[in-house]
């Protein structure tokens, strides 16, 4: 049966012109004229059989329908040309892997190494996009993902990469007389991470101590959130030291108690089952586990070496 779908020309003119409510500024940036962009919206109001923008003397106006296709048809345009510049990357003999990847990990570990794996296989790109959660690699484009949680991802091997030992960080204006007791802290007030909502129950709990307001407390989803609240002294931190390392070496933060926490998650390299014998990301698995085993001060796993549940699903 054949498709209802509008013509791609049409789609591109609609999306331009709903972008900037204007028919005037999509024909310029599409290079073409006035009447075409028209021409090519009526098209589209005519196959869909409903009014996307209303007319009028000073220009054009989206209309309730209109502004809710534009959105639906923005991002699936910017999925097409995803597709199209990864399938032209791989006809140009260039390799890529696509990661998913969680924020801060990313900008603030992976990043900074990322060129020497980059060096040693110059015909490869590394692409990065944030996922903070879980999802279905059966419904995208990732390669792979690096996660922070459990082992237990459905339809993926999970490769351990390190735990994340986060401490108490703060302003050194929030403890002028420096580290203090674990006990203190549960009378200061306390930054909670979305995605680790119980942090710091489970930081008290391992130091013995019982915080009435351990669940209270601003919420903030990535660490880099965190981070810069901290410094603005709205409060303790939950953070792993080597997200800020810089943070911490230029005094803008402090470590308020050095003790940290099991929390049973890790941060781990996910890889889809039908990417386990991907030549380019198997080699990136054991760059990527070699330079955390160097910044660990540990020796470099080898390919045979595991973790629980490092090959499990």
């Amino acid at each position: 049966m054949r498709r209802k779908i509008p013509s791609t020309n049409a789609l591109v003119a609609f999306e331009s012109a709903a972008r900037h409510e204007s028919f005037t500024r999509a024909a310029e940036e599409l290079s073409l004229t006035q009447g075409a962009v028209c021409r090519q919206i009526a098209s589209l109001e005519e196959f869909v059989g409903v009014a996307l923008f209303k007319r009028a003397r000073r220009g054009v106006k989206l209309t309730e329908a209109g502004l809710g296709y534009s959105r639906q048809i923005a991002s699936r345009l910017d999925a097409v040309e995803r597709d199209t510049l990864s399938i032209m990357s791989h006809h140009a003999g260039g390799r890529s892997i696509e990661l998913a990847v969680v924020p801060t990990f990313a900008t603030r570990w992976l990043l900074p190494r990322l060129p020497d794996f980059l060096a040693q296989h110059p015909e490869a790109a590394v692409n990065l996009t944030t996922r903070t959660r879980p999802f279905l690699f059966a419904e995208t484009e990732f390669d792979a993902a690096i996660y922070f949680g459990d082992a237990d991802w459905p339809g993926a091997h999970a490769h351990f990469l390190m735990q994340e030992n986060p401490v108490p960080v703060c302003s050194p204006r929030l403890l002028p007389d420096g580290p203090t007791s674990a006990a203190a802290l549960a009378e200061l007030p306390l930054l909670q991470q979305s995605t680790r909502p119980y942090a710091w129950r489970q930081w008290f709990d391992a130091q013995g101590v019982r915080a009435a307001r351990d669940l209270h407390g601003p919420r903030l989803e990535l660490f880099s959130m965190l981070a810069q609240a901290a410094m603005h002294d709205m409060g303790l931190a939950l953070i792993p030291p080597f997200l800020i390392q810089d943070e911490l070496a230029s005094g803008r933060l402090m470590v308020a108690v050095d003790a940290t926490y099991d929390s049973g998650k890790a941060y781990y390299l996910m890889i889809p089952e039908r990417q386990t014998e991907a030549a380019l990301l198997g080699a990136f698995r054991h760059w990527l586990q070699a330079q955390i085993a160097a910044y660990l001060g540990q020796a470099a796993p080898g390919p045979s070496a595991a973790r629980p549940n490092d090959s499990g699903n």
